[in-house]
């Protein structure tokens, strides 16, 4: 009798859990458009100084990194770039402090994935349109 109520629970879980990543999608779906909305024209470069003050994945082939609070770039990569969005660290080559589109890479997990496209993205204003309150 319990062996039932066992596999009920466990396709419960299951169905649950399929279910949860919908939204989830959605989500990444709706930051990736955010940030594209605030992208400008690409870039063949920018200045990295050794370190990053944060990033994010976006998807499998974009990801967002801060070279500091307000000054934010959106890279695209070629694929594949195998777990990008979940990984946990990233690194970037750079050339005497410059990181350019086309011949430097981000480093997940032991494979260099090219960038082949740099925009940097209005964080500041980003921020700020965040905060006004809807309909303004």
């Amino acid at each position: 009798m319990k062996h039932p109520v066992r596999y009920m629970c466990v396709a419960f879980v299951l169905l649950l859990t399929a279910c949860s990543g919908i939204p989830l999608h959605e989500r990444d779906q709706q930051l990736q458009q955010k940030y594209l909305e605030y992208a400008g024209a690409p870039v063949d470069h920018f200045n990295y100084l050794g370190h990053f003050d944060s990033w994010r994945a976006l998807s499998d082939t974009q990801l967002v990194v801060w070279t500091t609070i307000n000054q934010a770039y959106l890279l695209s990569v070629a694929q594949p770039c195998i777990n990008l969005q979940f990984a946990q660290r990233i690194g970037v080559s750079a050339t005497v402090g410059t990181v350019n589109r086309g011949l430097d890479y981000v480093l997940v997990e032991r494979q260099r994935c090219q960038i082949t496209d740099i925009r940097p993205v209005d964080y500041k204003k980003m921020m700020a349109d965040r905060r006004k309150p809807a309909g303004s």
